[in-house]
């Protein structure tokens, strides 16, 4: 029976903690105190649990905080606004039998189905707000400890091949790359949008790009455009959540503008600054030689791949980016933040909802 419990214990840990635990580097330039780790193919099975993780948390979430109380908000101001016009006819006055009176709230089918769905995405787009702003918070630390520059990522490539990962860093890669595959399980499981097929090349490049350069020992590169990338998605579901409340719209249209400014900054600014460094710097500071062995992985191939799913991803923020755009003349215009992209199943009040919908 103890050898049964050994065993068994022996499987599940890789689903549970790090695996492949290494010496701390001489003298290392990052995180002196933490514990070090290799890559491993172990490392599989705890994001298979992270995954898990994000899917019992993002219900937790989703059922329990943010659709009580987006559905206690709408419902409150409806009535508020039905109250405030009853004499139109759009609440009824009923009499209980032990003759006190009580006021029954009518809604009528087209308000009813608003609301339902207004409940349901801000509750989705709660879920994204929360990652996103933790990610990105832990993101910012790793980077902090990290020998690397926002403006000049020359540093990414000094020392290579960097086997050894802090805690940290192994950690906030495998959660990153649960998150993605946990996007698209989600993606493909809920009802498609006009740019699924984007959506779904975008995930797919993404967790392609996580997955070689985390075996190919380039986790810090890695670790700056993450860290690029989650920025601006806080604040674009943060916009959507405040326009699903009904609030007033200089507080969707002015977190939409911040969404806008952050993602140009980040994604069409400091990410080409990246890829620059990937196209250049990469070749000239580190040897092309392909020996496992050492933890050398880099060849024209390898190179080659790296930046060409790079530059993909650019072209597909740019083709996002002009649909930004639009919806910003929109709010110039006096017609809010509201988007143009649709369920392919979608309620026909809802037709022009979600265009910048993007979990990325």
């Amino acid at each position: 029976m103890m050898n049964f419990t050994q065993r068994l214990s022996g499987y599940l840990y890789p689903f549970i903690f790090l695996s492949s635990p290494t010496t701390t580097p001489t003298n290392p330039d990052s995180f002196p105190t933490s514990q070090y780790y290799r890559t491993d193919t172990k490392d599989l099975c705890l994001v298979i649990s992270i995954i898990a993780v994000y899917a019992i948390l993002r219900d937790v979430l989703r059922l329990g905080v943010f659709e009580p109380f987006a559905r206690w908000k709408l419902f409150r101001d409806l009535t508020r606004k039905q109250h405030a016009g009853k004499s139109n006819g759009n609440a009824s006055v009923s009499s209980s039998g032990n003759g006190h009176s009580s006021t029954r709230i009518t809604l009528v089918k087209a308000e009813r189905r608003k609301m339902r769905h207004s409940v349901l995405r801000f509750a989705e787009q709660g879920w994204s707000v929360v990652y996103y702003t933790l990610q990105w918070g832990f993101g910012l630390y790793v980077h902090r400890n990290l020998p690397t520059k926002l403006l000049d990522p020359v540093d990414s490539w000094i020392g290579y091949p960097h086997v050894a990962l802090a805690a940290p860093v192994k950690i906030y890669y495998l959660t990153q790359l649960a998150f993605y595959l946990h996007q698209m399980l989600i993606l493909n499981a809920e009802a498609r949008r006009n740019d699924h097929v984007q959506m779904m090349t975008h995930h797919v490049i993404t967790v392609f790009l996580m997955w070689a350069s985390y075996y190919y020992n380039l986790t810090r590169i890695g670790c700056l455009v993450m860290l690029l990338m989650d920025l601006c998605d806080i604040f674009l579901p943060l916009a959507k959540m405040l326009r699903y409340l009904n609030l007033p719209k200089i507080y969707p249209d002015f977190t939409f503008g911040t969404f806008m400014v952050t993602w140009f900054v980040t994604r069409h600014v400091l990410f080409p600054v990246a890829i620059k460094s990937v196209i250049f710097d990469l070749p000239r500071l580190v040897p092309f030689d392909w020996d496992p062995e050492r933890g050398y992985y880099s060849t024209k191939g390898s190179h080659a791949m790296f930046y060409c799913c790079l530059l993909a991803l650019e072209a597909i923020q740019m083709v996002w980016f002009a649909m930004i755009v639009r919806v910003a003349w929109r709010v110039v215009t006096g017609q809010g933040a509201t988007d143009v992209r649709s369920d392919e199943e979608g309620d026909d009040d809802n037709d022009s909802d979600d265009e910048n919908d993007k979990e990325e």
